[in-house]
């Protein structure tokens, strides 16, 4: 048991995947956050910004380019896989019981996210933790229109790998010294990434208690 939560708390850390596992695992863990139910909890903003900086600084044995393009064709990638799985699943998923690694109630804030933003969700969810995964899931549950599910799975995963990748990379090469600050720009990312999330929790429990 003690192993398991090692591995685990080693697989939550950014630094450690880029530092151990490289290029390809961060290509994976992407692939699996945006698009597979039960990667909800994988790092996500936070891992592109670091990939970033570690390629401007040579932690990692990669180009930028290379990077960014991988993280690109993971991100497109785990989108689809998403839409297909709420595709084919359809609206079983509301029926399926809770688990440990699936909550209905995710499937459920992606509706109301879903309902509030359209199609959009997909490009602002890139944003917002949880979102990120179940907003293409949601998508093919409502059958999507394919060709615009296309136009803003990329759009979406364009905006937000370049804005967090490339912003690493031109941080890190302005100032190497900000790898010293690292945990620091972690939180900061967590807090910012959790706040919509958060903010949108509270609402729904002050409805919920007004109903009362």
């Amino acid at each position: 048991m003690q192993d398991f939560l090692i591995s685990f708390q080693q697989m939550m850390d950014p630094e450690y995947l880029l530092s151990h596992g490289g290029f390809y695992i961060v290509c994976l863990i992407v692939f699996a956050e945006t698009g597979l139910f039960f990667g909800f909890f994988l790092p996500g903003d936070y891992l592109l910004f670091l990939a970033g900086l570690f390629c401007a600084l040579n932690k990692i044995d990669v180009n930028i380019t290379t990077m960014f393009l991988g993280i690109l064709a993971a991100g497109i990638a785990g989108n689809f896989a998403g839409y297909w799985f709420g595709y084919r699943a359809g609206p079983m998923l509301f029926k399926r019981q809770d688990s440990l690694i699936f909550k209905k109630k995710y499937i459920v804030m992606a509706e109301e996210f879903y309902q509030k933003y359209g199609g959009t969700a997909l490009v602002i969810g890139r944003f917002v933790p949880i979102i990120r995964t179940f907003a293409p899931i949601f998508a093919g549950v409502v059958k999507l229109d394919f060709k615009k599910f296309v136009l803003y799975n990329v759009l979406g995963a364009l905006i937000w790998v370049s804005l967090l990748t490339l912003s690493g990379y031109f941080l890190g090469e302005m100032f190497p010294q900000i790898i010293n600050y690292v945990e620091y720009i972690i939180i900061g990312m967590i807090v910012i990434a959790f706040l919509p999330l958060g903010i949108a929790l509270l609402k729904r429990w002050i409805k919920n208690r007004n109903k009362k």
